[in-house]
C-alpha cells in the first residue's frame, strides 16, 4: 500500500496520544520525536484560518537541522475558531469553562494544519471541519472539566470524549480532523509522496 514510503523513516513530531493513535491507524511504522519548547506563536495580522498551518510549518522548521536524508517528518497543529477568535489550549479550568461557554449552542471551525517534510520536499496544507454544539448546561461543562481535564486540547474539548457524545449536534467535514489529525488527507498526500 505504501511502497513509495519504504525508503523513509517516518517521524511524528507530536506529544498527542490522539495523533499517535490516528497515524498508527493508517498502518504506518513511525517514530515519535518531540523537541522541547517549540514556540507556537504567530503574527497578529495572520488570518485565523491560516494559523494552524503556519504553526505546523514553524514546527517543521524547528526539526529541519536534525533531519537525515531518509527522514519524513509529520508536524501538525489544531485550532478552534469561533467569531474569528482562535481558541487554543486552555490555561486552566476557568479558561476551559470560558471556551466551552463560547462554543455552547453554536457552530465553530476546527482547523488542523499539517506539514509533511523531507530534505527534498515539503507539503503543507490545512483541513477545516465545522462542528455544532447544543446549548451546554453549566453542570455539563463542569462535569466534563472535572472528569476529563481537557487542558491539552484546542477549544477545551475532545470530540471523542463525553462532551462530544452529549454535546455535538452536527459535523461537516472530517471527524478525525477534529480529533487532531486529518488522516484521510494525510493518506492521500503520502500516496503521492
Amino acid at each position: 500500500m505504501f511502497d513509495n514510503l519504504k525508503k523513509y523513516h517516518i517521524i511524528l513530531a507530536s506529544n498527542s496520544p490522539r495523533r499517535r493513535e490516528l497515524l498508527g491507524g493508517l498502518g504506518l511504522e513511525f517514530e515519535v520525536k518531540v523537541l522541547p519548547n517549540i514556540q507556537e506563536d504567530y503574527p497578529a495580522e495572520l488570518p485565523a484560518s491560516q494559523i494552524a498551518q503556519y504553526i505546523a510549518s514553524e514546527k517543521a522548521d524547528a526539526y529541519r537541522s536534525m533531519m537525515k536524508d531518509d527522514d519524513l517528518l509529520i508536524t501538525a497543529d489544531t485550532v478552534v475558531i469561533v467569531d474569528d477568535e482562535v481558541l487554543g489550549k486552555p490555561a486552566d479550568a476557568a479558561d476551559a469553562r470560558r471556551m466551552l461557554n463560547k462554543l455552547s449552542g453554536r457552530k465553530h471551525q476546527v482547523i488542523t494544519g499539517v506539514c509533511l517534510v523531507t530534505l527534498q520536499e515539503r507539503r503543507c496544507f490545512s483541513v477545516s471541519t465545522d462542528v455544532s454544539f447544543k446549548a451546554l448546561q453549566d453542570e455539563e461543562i463542569n462535569y466534563y472539566i472535572e472528569h476529563y481535564r481537557p487542558f491539552d486540547k484546542a477549544g477545551a474539548y475532545g470530540i471523542q470524549e463525553w462532551i462530544g457524545y452529549v454535546g455535538v449536534t452536527g459535523l461537516e467535514g472530517s471527524y478525525f480532523n477534529v480529533m487532531g489529525l486529518p488522516v484521510q488527507r494525510i493518506y492521500s498526500e503520502l500516496q503521492r509522496f
